[in-house]
């Protein structure tokens, strides 16, 4: 009997892009792809980051290069990816968050959020994935979105708003792009801690609040994106496509 073989996780001889990749998600993201083979470009402003992530990446044994990128600035962007690929694989990760009442937002605190969440993951998809046509590759496009990408919360309006784009872009864009054998999906993490998160979990009542929305009893750690990365980076997931890959620890489920 010829026994079905499973999909591939590996990613040797592909080139990966992460946004954001200095620190958090993005570095998390970035070390996996080059465990599973992948050649990763690590993109951020903070060139010392990137570095030395890259170094780090290179250290055990993967392969890796930084790339100095500002994803607000769209001209530069085009040029720098432009000149840095094509690549096969887009971890779109790069965003930011300012919890306030919708009361107290201000436009300044609008524009930051939704330029960084949104629009500049969208101008970075779009030089990807010019890219990837040119070239004739079936590349994989992953936006790192939230689990407030489905849902709402108190304090999140602009940040969910943001998201909520971003799960429409994700959806809208596998569409327009299947053809080309590029497929887009989402990651939607639950609270991960970050260094951009933990000074939310020093006040109590909040990291009970959320504690008590997580079925599984606890928050999110950087590795728990890790897998989920290479999955939907990989042959593992070739039918996988405009799909939301909730790692919310059930947030969701209800």
């Amino acid at each position: 009997m010829n026994l079905p073989r499973t999909p591939s996780f590996r990613l040797d001889g592909r080139k990966a892009l992460v946004t954001g990749a200095g620190r958090g998600i993005g570095l998390a993201a970035a070390a996996a792809l080059a465990e599973a083979g992948a050649h990763v470009t690590l993109a951020a402003r903070t060139v010392s980051e990137i570095e030395a992530a890259a170094e780090a990446i290179c250290a055990a044994g993967g392969s890796a290069d930084a790339l100095l990128l500002d994803v607000l600035d769209t001209a530069a962007l085009d040029a720098t990816i432009d000149a840095a690929g094509p690549f096969h694989v887009l971890v779109n990760n790069a965003g930011t968050n300012r919890p306030k009442p919708i009361t107290e937002i201000t436009t300044e605190d609008f524009d930051a959020v939704v330029d960084l969440n949104f629009r500049a993951a969208y101008f970075v998809d779009r030089a990807v994935v010019r890219g990837m046509i040119k070239a004739g590759i079936k590349g994989s496009i992953i936006h790192i979105s939230s689990q407030m990408g489905p849902v709402g919360g108190p304090n999140r309006t602009v940040y969910c708003g943001s998201k909520h784009a971003i799960e429409g872009l994700t959806k809208a864009l596998a569409v327009e792009v299947g053809a080309h054998g590029v497929r887009v999906n989402s990651i939607c993490p639950t609270f991960i801690v970050t260094e951009m998160t933990r000074p939310f979990f020093e006040d109590a009542a909040f990291r009970n609040s959320v504690l008590s929305k997580i079925k599984l009893g606890r928050l999110g750690e950087i590795e728990d994106i890790m897998g989920p990365v290479v999955f939907l980076a990989s042959d593992a997931s070739s039918l996988v496509t405009g799909a939301s890959l909730l790692v919310d620890g059930g947030w969701t489920a209800e």
